[in-house]
């Protein structure tokens, strides 16, 4: 092969790869008997990549493409609304995955060239310095250099399992709720290590699946966006329920409170107490508790971990309401009697009948 041909197929891979298809090159070796060692029909690993070394007559070069579903680039866009940032590891060359990444909206046009976004597995991995082990706990060697790198990184190529690994660890040092998908085996220490992880149900591996949270029943990535907004959805729903709680039981609590201290006797009882937590839990559950998700929901910033559920802005609408509940039933409750007139007529109740029994009497 000369340097004019090889140069010539360089080209052809290359041009292959733009176009997002990932090269396979077809090639042929007669093997005379003993060559392969003393077995020829099942020879030794060893002995096969021997064989592999030289001497072989290359057929073709071909390209394969896994399509990209018309669903996906619409979805990508969504969750990039949604404040989440989509970040490619692939095993392909950086080529055909930057070519990929930008059919699927990952990357920009403008970005393919820019060497932050694209970086393959060992150069990342010798970059960030590897995995090292402080105080017990998995840490990225070169911190700095991965916070620098982790906002404009958007596309790995050629990475290995151990760089997956790494950048989950990175950006779990940073503070940053991570999520990953995969099928592979190779996949498993990554999703075991994410804080959420998405296995694909229909082409996954078994370790795979053991290591994820969620299983993707049609591995589809629009699945996870809808995982997204149902997640959203029910701690939406949590907060609603437990502001509707909150205000009631505070409310309860004051009014039994200052009640038993002014009037000498709690307003409510506690049978009363009782049915009025009964019926709010029921219908606040029913009411609150299931609404369904809305496409509004990714249209926000993604929530804080660090966040407490009950926010601020809900204590503030707990204690506001609460208050205006209070004042409201307090007027009822001590001058209710000039607020709403009440009837003067005594009721006059029926003389009682007398039965008498044999042997004694009874006024019943």
């Amino acid at each position: 092969m000369t340097d004019e041909i090889k140069s010539h197929l360089d080209n052809i891979i290359t041009g292959y790869a733009k176009q997002a298809l990932r090269t396979i090159c077809l090639a042929y070796k007669d093997v005379m008997p003993g060559e392969c060692g003393p077995d020829h029909d099942e020879p030794k690993d060893q002995d096969v990549k021997d064989l592999e070394k030289s001497g072989l007559t290359m057929i073709c070069i071909f390209g394969i493409m896994d399509i990209v579903r018309p669903e996906v680039p619409g979805a990508v866009e969504q969750i990039h609304r949604a404040g989440v940032t989509v970040r490619m590891v692939t095993g392909d060359n950086i080529v055909t995955a930057r070519a990929i990444a930008v059919n699927c909206n990952i990357l920009k046009p403008e970005e393919v060239d820019d060497y932050r976004c694209c970086m393959e597995g060992p150069e990342f991995y010798d970059k960030m310095g590897g995995l090292v082990v402080r105080n017990k706990k998995e840490e990225v060697g070169n911190f700095r250099v991965f916070k620098e790198q982790m906002p404009y990184m958007k596309v790995m190529a050629r990475s290995r399992p151990e760089d997956k690994y790494l950048m989950v660890t990175g950006l779990r040092q940073m503070g940053c709720t991570v999520a990953v998908t995969g099928d592979g085996t190779n996949d498993a220490p990554a999703l075991k290590k994410a804080d959420v992880g998405f296995a694909m149900g229909k082409t996954g591996t078994d370790t795979c699946k053991d290591a994820a949270d969620i299983l993707i029943t049609d591995d589809n990535f629009k699945s996870i966006v809808k995982a997204c907004m149902w997640g959203r959805n029910v701690y939406d729903n949590i907060k609603r329920f437990l502001q509707f709680q909150l205000t009631v039981n505070v409310g309860a609590c004051i009014i039994t409170f200052v009640g038993a201290i002014v009037g000498k006797a709690s307003p409510l009882q506690p049978i009363q107490l009782l049915w009025v937590n009964l019926i709010m839990d029921s219908l606040a559950s029913l009411a609150l508790a299931t609404e369904m998700p809305k496409a509004s929901l990714l249209l926000r910033a993604p929530q804080n971990r660090d966040d407490y559920i009950v926010s601020r802005k809900m204590i503030k609408h707990i204690l506001g309401q609460a208050f205006w509940q209070c004042a409201v039933l307090f007027i009822f409750l001590f001058a209710g009697e000039y607020l709403i007139p009440e009837s003067t007529k005594k009721h006059e109740w029926p003389e009682k009948p007398g039965f008498v029994f044999p042997g004694r009497a009874a006024d019943f």
